[in-house]
């Protein structure tokens, strides 16, 4: 498989885009890079990642995201490969709203496998396309943060900036909604 490797600068370290031209395939830190190729090996076998300036819309929405618009993220088109649990699991994460969180327990739970709560971490945690499919929004059960590929620091840096630009984001759509109704 030929896929196209592009780097994007964030406020917490240099991000490593895979693309197939079209779609997202890939998404890590560059300090994490390495992960991103095993899980690369893991779901296509055998590929070859061509270096190109600019991914372009992936590009574009990854940096809409950082700039405030979290909402960029619903927007991106995404393809993985994996399971079919683990993509249900990675389409579950994708409804889960920027700003707020979620559980294991309240995830598996959400796809209709309520005991499954350990096989949801195995395929949160197998995520090829961290931020785009937001694995940083799951916790613990006592809502503490757990494991993230790319560290602890950067999830709740994360969460944080979610936090904050989708209550910005809330307020601006009802002063928008209160000033039409008048």
């Amino acid at each position: 498989m030929k896929l196209l490797l592009s780097h994007v600068a964030s406020p917490i370290g240099t991000i490593v885009l895979v693309t197939d031209g079209e779609a997202l395939r890939a998404l890590e830190f560059l300090d994490h890079e390495a992960r991103m190729r095993r899980l690369l090996r893991q779901q296509y076998g055998s590929y070859a990642l061509t270096p190109i300036r600019d991914a372009g819309e992936p590009r574009r929405g990854i940096e809409a995201y950082f700039d405030g618009d979290v909402a960029a993220l619903d927007r991106l088109a995404v393809r993985t490969a994996g399971t079919e649990f683990q993509r249900l699991v990675w389409t579950a994460l994708r409804r889960i709203p920027p700003g707020t969180t979620t559980t294991y327990g309240q995830l598996a739970a959400r796809i209709r496998r309520a005991k499954a709560s350990r096989a949801v971490g195995l395929a949160n945690g197998a995520n090829p396309v961290a931020i785009a499919v937001p694995c940083h929004r799951v916790v613990g059960a006592d809502a503490s943060l757990t494991g993230y590929g790319g560290g602890l620091e950067r999830k709740a840096w994360l969460i944080a900036h979610e936090r904050r630009h989708a209550v910005k984001g809330n307020q601006s759509k009802r002063e928008e909604e209160s000033s039409g109704a008048s």
